[in-house]
């Protein structure tokens, strides 16, 4: 057993798997309750399941892992020789993963540090892979939190989704902005900013808000080192599309991740999602 710095994610990081295997990064699930069968992300509701369930308008909500879930993934992690545990999660303000941590955290074998990354998706990878990053080169606990801390703290995200309706079910935006959205037929550009998804902007076609989205994401990634993740749901065309504009468009790219998000989030905006995560180096 080597000793250690681990490092412990949620399943809404949407790291590729041989990403998280290469690092050494452990993911616990959150959960999908699809009518009345409760199903693990990642492993018992795909993405397209989702998709199709929402598209036919059958109830779906989201839950957090338990406090026991969590224990139960530290108590594996410090069994591998682990000396410390940074454990990145998802927003606060959309969920209760992070207090589901810090309970656990309480009572784990091994020190863990729990941070509130105020973001979701490859927002929250890239800095689970700062953090990882840090631990191999050899820093301790302190260093691994300071590197995902301050990777978390210069990246943005935004998307665009086809109708505000989901974020709205799922109390993740305002109703009133909802309301508005859909009494002027407008399409939203949306942006994590302080943990909250809000409204950056209001276009009127779907074509012209995903021209806008592309703007906005090779502006903001300036011309510096910068790593970009392009994620969807049930719309990979777009995707690529807008991936491969990217490449052209950004030239200190370093790496860009195109990639469905999972079951989770996308319970929350629906089909026809398209969303950039910039993560400066």
């Amino acid at each position: 057993m080597s000793r250690h710095v681990a490092i412990v994610t949620d399943s809404t990081a949407y790291l590729p798997p041989q990403t998280m295997e290469r690092h050494g990064i452990t993911a616990v699930p959150l959960t999908v309750v699809l009518g009345d069968q409760a199903l693990e992300e990642g492993t018992e509701i795909s993405s397209r399941s989702l998709a199709l369930a929402l598209q036919k308008r059958r109830s779906v909500t989201t839950s957090r892992p338990g406090p026991e879930v969590f224990a139960a993934a530290y108590r594996a992690v410090a069994e591998t020789g682990a000396t410390g545990i940074v454990s990145l999660h998802l927003s606060a303000e959309f969920s209760g993963t992070y207090d589901a941590a810090v309970i656990a955290a309480k009572e784990a074998p091994i020190p863990v540090r729990v941070i509130d990354t105020g973001m979701v998706a490859m927002a929250l990878g890239f800095s689970a892979l700062a953090a990882a990053e840090a631990a191999e080169a050899g820093g301790g606990l302190d260093e691994a939190v300071a590197a995902a801390e301050k990777r978390a703290a210069g990246t943005s995200a935004f998307f665009y989704v086809d109708t505000l309706d989901y974020l709205r079910r799922g109390g993740r935006i305002g109703a009133a902005q909802a309301l508005l959205g859909s009494a002027l037929a407008v399409k939203p550009i949306l942006q994590l900013d302080g943990g909250r998804i809000e409204m950056l902007e209001k276009v009127r076609t779907a074509s012209k808000a995903i021209a806008r989205l592309e703007e906005i994401v090779a502006e903001r990634a300036g011309a510096g080192a910068v790593d970009i993740a392009v994620h969807h749901l049930a719309a990979p065309d777009g995707a690529e599309r807008l991936a491969e504009r990217l490449r052209s468009r950004v030239p200190g790219l370093v790496d860009l991740y195109v990639s469905e998000v999972g079951a989770v989030i996308g319970a929350h905006t629906g089909p026809g999602l398209l969303a950039a995560v910039i993560a400066p180096r």
